[in-house]
């Protein structure tokens, strides 16, 4: 089943990518999939319960995360895509932003960056898009995962990541690299306030304009643990909440840990989105 038929499907329901961290230290299942054949069982069990896509990280990009070595995230991630490309039926992505762990994994199978830095942290990313013709996420983040929360500020969020998206479509247009397989990812927490996260939610329906299916990822994040006063094991309802309004409004494609129910959620703010 290839990437291109699934995202040509995507008119018939938006589809969900299931987080596989391979980490030690992700903000909310960090550790607990870093054994390969363990990522493995949970890959299968996220396609079982309607994963469309699995997204593989082996750097956490949790609030002040330190970077991790290039030869530490290779250790981590490239036997689970290679095991992953060949046994499951449903696309693997990489969630990188080092050129070369996206071009290791791309060798071995997969089909997708998941681009945090919207291609701007490694200057050589943009020549992997160029050779490979992957279907690429690009993110808004402002700073780094290291200091992006410290004091993030916006006078107009949304007019604002309209503005980078204009600017990184037009980067990879002017490389060649047509907006086709391109997916914008507002990026929901990465140097967001509580209110800036709220307003993206609503407002998922002014990014649709550029033509790219848009993605959001607020799985089990501090902005709803603010909001409702949870902690993070215990930020699924919010979660869904936070998935169906983003479907409701426009979006293709939610990143999140809790495939099953979010599965669920999806495809009941999907045929409500639709209804007449």
């Amino acid at each position: 089943m290839g990437m291109q038929r699934q995202l040509q499907g995507l008119g018939k329901r938006p589809l969900v990518m299931g987080i596989l961290n391979v980490t030690p230290d992700s903000f909310s299942d960090g550790g607990m999939y870093i054994e390969k054949e363990r990522a493995i069982e949970h890959a299968r069990e996220m396609v079982a319960q309607g994963a469309d896509i699995i997204d593989v990280g082996g750097e956490s990009t949790r609030p002040g995360a330190q970077p991790v070595p290039l030869e530490e995230e290779v250790n981590r991630v490239m036997p689970v895509i290679e095991a992953l490309s060949r046994e499951l039926d449903v696309p693997i992505s990489v969630d990188t932003y080092k050129a070369a762990v996206a071009e290791m994994a791309l060798e071995r199978g997969a089909v997708m960056i998941n681009d945090i830095s919207g291609l701007r942290f490694s200057p050589h990313m943009i020549d992997v898009v160029a050779r490979y013709k992957p279907w690429v996420v690009v993110m808004h983040m402002k700073g780094t995962p290291r200091d992006m929360q410290k004091a993030p500020s916006y006078e107009d969020v949304i007019g604002e990541i309209e503005g980078f998206f204009e600017e990184r479509l037009g980067y990879l247009e002017s490389h060649g690299i047509s907006r086709e397989k391109v997916i914008l990812d507002p990026g929901i927490g990465f140097g967001k306030r509580v209110e800036d996260n709220l307003a993206i939610l609503k407002n998922i329906d002014k990014f649709l304009h550029f033509g790219c299916p848009i993605m959001v990822g607020p799985s089990r994040k501090s902005f709803i643990g603010n909001v409702l006063n949870l902690p993070v094991e215990e930020r699924l309802e919010g979660t869904l909440a936070a998935v169906s309004i983003a479907v409701f409004q426009g979006a293709q494609i939610v990143r999140v840990h809790d495939v099953q129910p979010a599965r669920r959620a999806v495809d009941l703010a999907w045929a409500i989105r639709r209804a007449v």
